[in-house]
């Protein structure tokens, strides 16, 4: 039932850009394994191994945290509605941050999203697929509209506060170098 691919074809390509949320998965050498959930317009695939998301302003920075100590990355999509389907991208990963070269070639790939936090740029080793018949159905009402209106309302000076009180350090004590 899973295949394995050494890219992102043209079918799994048109799958990815329909799906509504995706989730995220690192860990550093030691500590807690993370998994989060993502949405909104915020991934792209750039080729057929390389994608990025924009990473937005949470409660948390710990993708950024672990990817410092190990670049090791997994995304996964699931079909929640349609032909049953699971994909994950399996790869390694590069964080760029508002200071970094990099960072006006990847945002210009996305809309304005106030709270844009970093960019995650995944060279993808292996693509795999997997039945996803266990996988409920569910059907996609629209995007929430919190985290956005949220960011909105901190504005740019109260988000960078945010991000020193709740970005710089992982739930395990590890830097996440969101200021240097």
């Amino acid at each position: 039932m899973a295949e394995k691919y050494t890219e992102i074809n043209n079918v799994l390509q048109q799958f990815i850009e329909q799906q509504n949320i995706f989730f995220v998965a690192t860990a550093a050498s030691e500590g807690r394994i993370n998994l989060s959930p993502k949405g909104m317009d915020s991934f792209r695939i750039v080729n057929k191994n390389k994608v990025v998301w924009l990473n937005l302003t949470g409660s948390s920075n710990e993708t950024a945290a672990h990817l410092i100590e190990n670049n090791r990355i997994t995304l996964m999509f699931c079909a929640f509605e349609g032909k049953p389907l699971i994909l994950r991208l399996y790869g390694y990963a590069k964080v760029y941050h508002h200071r970094d070269s990099q960072w006006p070639h990847f945002i210009a790939l996305f809309p304005h999203f106030t709270g844009a936090r970093q960019i995650i740029e995944v060279e993808v080793d292996l693509v795999q697929t997997s039945c996803g018949f266990g996988v409920p159905r569910f059907d996609f009402v629209e995007q929430r509209e919190a985290l956005t209106e949220w960011a909105e309302k901190k504005g740019p000076e109260g988000l960078r506060e945010y991000w020193k009180q709740r970005n710089q350090i992982s739930l395990d004590g590890k830097p996440t170098k969101i200021f240097d």
